[in-house]
């Protein structure tokens, strides 16, 4: 009887010593979510695919702690019905070792989509270049990028197949235009002209930054002079921007009756 109330005393401490353990696993879990969002969105104002990426990283950090914080709970509550979890323990890694093997490219593909997110090279929204494959980019996960072109095709990327990225959206671009004019023309009256155009743009074009300027004659050919302006813009608007100094150029010259046709 007596050894009876014993086992059921000790039965009973170690039902709510467990019932600690799950509570205190819980609570530290809780506590590292909070910090980790913290963490990760301190001081920072998001734009959409900024949160993308932040909820990306906090979904994939979150896990791994409660993993981990679960995982220890769970071997000390084996331990105190006097399992030995050393045995589950080798399973997991021989378990794990086995996946590594058999979804390496999985693996990879997760690795690298961590980094990427992580380092914060691309976001939603933004125009980039992978692999040569240019356009906005719809979704960063962790196992692919999808990027729409221009012509609207939807591309899926491996991240483990990223080798060259280039994003396009951040900082200033450059605006180039190859202005192709006659060789018959007398080329310092050409160059002096769009030279005094350039300044007036310069004062009442949208989205300019510096520039543009006249760098100068880029080729010579039998038919034609190329000259070549460049300009800094605001980023995103680098194709409007060429557009319009096109558009401007051109009128230019044919107000001055210097070309005809271009």
């Amino acid at each position: 009887m007596i050894a009876w109330k014993l086992e059921g005393t000790l039965l009973l401490q170690k039902l709510v010593t467990t019932v600690i353990i799950i509570i205190v696993a819980w609570a530290i879990f809780w506590i590292a979510k909070r910090v980790l969002i913290r963490l990760l969105t301190q001081g920072k104002k998001l734009g959409n695919g900024q949160k993308h990426r932040i909820d990306t990283l906090q979904s994939l950090l979150s896990n791994i702690i409660g993993y981990t914080i679960f995982f220890i709970a769970l071997v000390a509550i084996l331990g105190q019905f006097n399992i030995d979890a050393t045995g589950m323990v080798a399973s997991a890694g021989i378990i794990g070792l086995a996946i590594g093997f058999g979804a390496k490219d999985l693996v990879s593909d997760v690795v690298t989509g961590f980094f990427v997110l992580l380092e914060d090279q691309i976001n939603v929204g933004e125009h980039v270049t992978v692999n040569g494959y240019s356009g906005i980019v719809e979704n960063v996960g962790m196992r692919i990028i999808k990027i729409r072109s221009d012509n609207g095709d939807l591309h899926f990327i491996p991240n483990r197949d990223i080798k060259a990225l280039t994003n396009h959206s951040r900082g200033e671009q450059s605006a180039i235009v190859d202005l192709p004019v006659s060789s018959e023309l007398n080329i310092d009256d050409v160059i002096q002209l769009l030279e005094k155009k350039c300044k007036q743009i310069e004062h009442h074009m949208d989205h300019l930054i510096e520039g543009p300027h006249l760098l100068g004659v880029q080729t010579v050919s039998m038919s034609e002079i190329v000259i070549r302006i460049i300009a800094r813009t605001e980023n995103g608007y680098q194709a409007l921007v060429e557009r319009e100094l096109r558009r401007e150029l051109k009128r230019a010259l044919d107000q001055a009756e210097l070309v005809k046709s271009l």
